[in-house]
């Protein structure tokens, strides 16, 4: 599916692990972790990433904001990942390191895990001005009023600033790395499954300060998430990925409502459901449906 006023298009995405083995480590055999991937992400909208563990969502999402081969020297990847410059495609996937860094500053990502995400040995003005650092010439006054800016914006006070990560909660920690995130006035947001490490009440606060933040500030947001009522909530358009593939792309009207893949109809009737009346019902529903070897 394409949409207009695309700021990041995915053309025929491919990520591979080698994998090794033997006396020699040749390699023996690959995982292809995405398979030919083609997206639009539209411009200040959010794109719902949903499947099952192990499905290609967090490769994708690394891929894009172009880390993977820092931490898997080995990988293969093919394909574009061209990011909207003044009407201008750059292809961020064929950069070197040293080119990559212009962009960087565009797209920002949100991690999983508040708790490892943050660096225990840095107080929160320091975590937060890092990317001011690398990728601004702001004064050190004038960094220090933009981090107390974002710690308001994120729902924190400037006194916290001089703390470290441990004196926080989950949510608290997530905060603060939003705040690190939208330090650079980034176009492109990665929240790699963001609230799954919450409990349900932060959940909540954090995807609430998300939509408010992309309202704000114009923010385009690709969500990875396996909670499918989590990104109904805050998704624009949704991609559900099986074993590497987008095996369907829509607004998430359409996706819920109309689902047209079988594996999209398996994931939905999953959906766990507050009214314990017509249980017996859904549960045939899933029966009923075609089955996946997942």
């Amino acid at each position: 599916m394409k949409i207009n006023d695309a700021i990041l298009k995915i053309k025929n995405l491919n990520v591979e692990f080698p994998l090794f083995g033997g006396i020699f480590q040749r390699e023996v055999s690959a995982v292809h972790a995405v398979k030919n991937v083609s997206l639009d992400i539209p411009k200040g909208k959010t794109i719902g990433v949903v499947g099952e563990s192990g499905s290609g969502k967090s490769t994708l999402g690394k891929a894009i904001i172009n880390v993977l081969r820092l931490t898997a020297p080995d990988v293969r990847l093919s394909g574009n990942i061209c990011l909207d410059e003044n009407n201008n495609e750059v292809d961020i996937l064929s950069l070197s390191r040293e080119e990559i860094l212009k962009y960087r500053s565009k797209i920002q990502m949100i991690f999983q895990d508040p708790f490892s995400s943050l660096n225990p040995r840095m107080i929160v003005k320091d975590i937060i001005q890092e990317p001011l650092d690398l990728h601004t010439s702001l004064s050190k006054s004038e960094k220090k009023e933009k981090i107390d800016w974002l710690l308001e914006k994120v729902g924190l006070s400037k006194e916290q600033a001089n703390r470290y990560p441990h004196e926080f909660s989950g949510g608290q920690r997530q905060r603060i790395g939003i705040a690190r995130a939208l330090a650079t006035e980034p176009e492109i947001i990665i929240a790699d499954e963001p609230v799954s490490a919450l409990d349900v009440s932060i959940q909540a606060q954090v995807i609430n300060l998300m939509m408010d933040l992309q309202e704000e500030f114009n923010l385009t947001i690709i969500f990875i998430a396996h909670d499918l009522s989590v990104v109904k909530h805050i998704s624009s358009h949704v991609a559900v990925m099986y074993l590497g593939e987008i095996v369907e792309y829509n607004e998430v009207d359409k996706i819920f409502n109309n689902p047209q893949h079988e594996y999209t109809k398996t994931l939905l009737t999953a959906i766990p459901q507050p009214n314990p009346k017509g249980r017996e019902e859904r549960k045939k529903e899933r029966l009923d449906s075609k089955k996946y070897n997942m």
